[in-house]
C-alpha cells in the first residue's frame, strides 16, 4: 500500500504488501521486496534493491552516486538482503566499477546516521551502531558490531563475530571472534559473551582463546605466530577461519594490548 502523497516512479517494482510512507521518493530502477515498510521522507534511488520484510526510516537515503572522484557514471547498485532494518537518517551509496555493488546483508540493523560508503560489504546478522562510518570498500563479516561512532578506514576487513568499542578508529583488519578497543585500537581478548550467546561451547571458546595466545602473547611476529598455531593446534573451523583471515590480509592485523607499551 503506497500513500498517495509518496512519489513513486512507474518503473519501479514495488511486492506485495509493501507500504511506503508520505513523502518518501522511490525512483526508476527500484526494487522492494514483499512486506517491506518504507518510512516517511525517505529517498530510494535508481539502482536500490531491498529484499522483504525490511524497514527503512525516516531520512534514509539510498543508492545515492559514490563520494568517489573516480566514479564515472557507471551503472552500479546497492543491495539490500531480507529483514534488515535501517534507521534513520542512515546513507548507504552505492558501488563504482571497483566492485559494481554496495550490500547490505540479511537480518542487519543499521543504527541512526550511519553512513555505508560505495563499494562495501556488510554480511549477515551485522549490527552498525550510529554516528559510525564505513568508508569505501570495507568488508563487514557476519554476527560483527560495530559500535556507535566508530569509523572505519577504507579497505578495511572486520572478522566474524568481532565487537569493536565505541568511537574507535580503525585502520587495521580486525581478526574473527575478538573484542577491540583502546587506542590505537588493539586485541582487547574474546568476545565470549557474544560467542555464548551465539551457542558456541566453552571448549571452541578456550580454543580460540589459545589461538590469540600465540598470535598477540608468545612474542612471535605474526607470520611466525600464524605457521605455529597452523602446524601446533588442533585443526577446527575456528582455527582456520582466523588462520585464513591472517594470511589473506592486506592492510595487516590490530596490535595487542601491552599495558600501554609499544609491542614492536
Amino acid at each position: 500500500m503506497t500513500k498517495p502523497e509518496a512519489n513513486i516512479h512507474p518503473g519501479a517494482t514495488i511486492g506485495k504488501n509493501v507500504i511506503v510512507e508520505p513523502f518518501s521518493t522511490v525512483y526508476d530502477d527500484v526494487v522492494i521486496g514483499e512486506d517491506s515498510w518504507i518510512g516517511p521522507n525517505v529517498i530510494l534511488m535508481p539502482g536500490t534493491r531491498i529484499g522483504k520484510n525490511c524497514k527503512i526510516f525516516p531520512g534514509a537515503v539510498i543508492a545515492a552516486d559514490p563520494q568517489d572522484l573516480k566514479f564515472d557514471g557507471e551503472y552500479t547498485t546497492v543491495e539490500i538482503g531480507d529483514n534488515t532494518t535501517i534507521r534513520e537518517f542512515v546513507t548507504i551509496n552505492k558501488g563504482t566499477k571497483a566492485k559494481g555493488k554496495t550490500s547490505v546483508g540479511n537480518n542487519c540493523l543499521l543504527m541512526s546516521y550511519v553512513h555505508v560508503a560505495h563499494d562495501c560489504e556488510v554480511k549477515d546478522h551485522v549490527i552498525v551502531g550510529s554516528y559510525a562510518g564505513l568508508a569505501g570498500e570495507v568488508e563487514v563479516d557476519n554476527w560483527a558490531i560495530v559500535s556507535p561512532g566508530t569509523l572505519v578506514h577504507q579497505f578495511v576487513r572486520i572478522g566474524v563475530h568481532v565487537m569493536i568499542q565505541g568511537g574507535s578508529k580503525v585502520t587495521k583488519d580486525v581478526p574473527p571472534f575478538i573484542l577491540a578497543g583502546r587506542e590505537p585500537l588493539s586485541f582487547t581478548g574474546i568476545n565470549s559473551i557474544g560467542l555464548r550467546r551465539r551457542n558456541f561451547s566453552n571448549e571452541i571458546i578456550y580454543a580460540i582463546q589459545e589461538v590469540y595466545r600465540i598470535i598477540y602473547q608468545r612474542g612471535l611476529n605474526i607470520s611466525d605466530a600464524i605457521d605455529f598455531v597452523d602446524v601446533n593446534l588442533p585443526a577446527s573451523n575456528e582455527r582456520d577461519e582466523i588462520v585464513l583471515f591472517i594470511r589473506e590480509s592486506k592492510r595487516g592485523i590490530i596490535k595487542g594490548y601491552f599495558d600501554g607499551k609499544d609491542d614492536e
